[in-house]
């Protein structure tokens, strides 16, 4: 059953939902300015490979937010215009609140919020969960260099090149350039043509994205991504 939060019991699970995570941990906030305890926190899990997506809508990032994150190799970051929705989330549990992730409003500000645990309100978690993920391919993703995935895509791992200098595949965010459309746009039309499929918030080649010529990478700047064809086209 939900559980009503105060301000410190919102900013005392916020910590245990960080140190629960062990596949996944979703962060959305408009502000971000993080207190040194939650990017310890944060970096642990970076440390342990944790897949960390963190979207935030309100204002650009400040420089400490920047070089901080430029040390980091698993979370990712997104921009989403308009947001004003703060929610956490793990595998287990979910919290929707007034708090952002900014540091003022963990130590001044009064805040409400509500806990949901996925093993008591399955549908309610499963509900959040899908706005989470909602949210998350709307946003924009950027980059550690805090340029746009679509602007800095088009340098391509060397081994993608062929022998005369021109490439044989290119990044989703490329394909998408190329195609005119946005990167996330693109990915909701792979989904639904069965090129890709999400499995617990994560995307997969099908069978059918595989024979179109579809190959997944991992980078360790980066993290994961799709490759294409250069004339793939749906």
């Amino acid at each position: 059953m939900a559980k009503f939060l105060n301000t410190s019991a919102t900013n005392y699970f916020l910590e245990e939902l960080i140190k629960t995570a062990k596949d996944r941990l979703i962060l959305i906030s408009p502000f971000l300015k993080l207190n040194d305890r939650l990017k310890e926190l944060l970096e642990d899990k970076d440390r342990l490979k944790i897949d960390v997506r963190i979207v935030y809508g309100k204002n650009e990032l400040q420089h400490q937010e920047i070089n901080w994150l430029k040390e980091l190799n698993y979370i990712r970051t997104s921009f989403c215009k308009n947001l004003h929705a703060k929610c956490y989330i793990n595998e287990e549990l979910c919290i929707v609140t007034s708090l952002n992730l900014y540091e003022f409003s963990q130590i001044n500000n009064n805040e409400m919020g509500i806990l949901i645990r996925r093993g008591e309100d399955a549908v309610l978690y499963k509900d959040a969960y899908e706005e989470a993920q909602r949210i998350i391919r709307i946003s924009d993703e950027i980059k550690i260099s805090l340029e746009k995935v679509k602007k800095v895509s088009s340098k391509i791992d060397p081994k993608l090149e062929s022998e005369n200098g021109t490439h044989q595949k290119i990044t989703t965010s490329k394909l998408a350039q190329k195609l005119g459309i946005k990167t996330n746009i693109l990915l909701d039309k792979l989904i639904s043509s069965s090129y890709i499929e999400v499995k617990e918030g994560k995307n997969y080649l099908t069978d059918k994205g595989k024979e179109a010529g579809g190959e997944f990478k991992m980078s360790q700047k980066y993290g994961p991504y799709f490759i294409w064809p250069d004339d793939f086209s749906i």
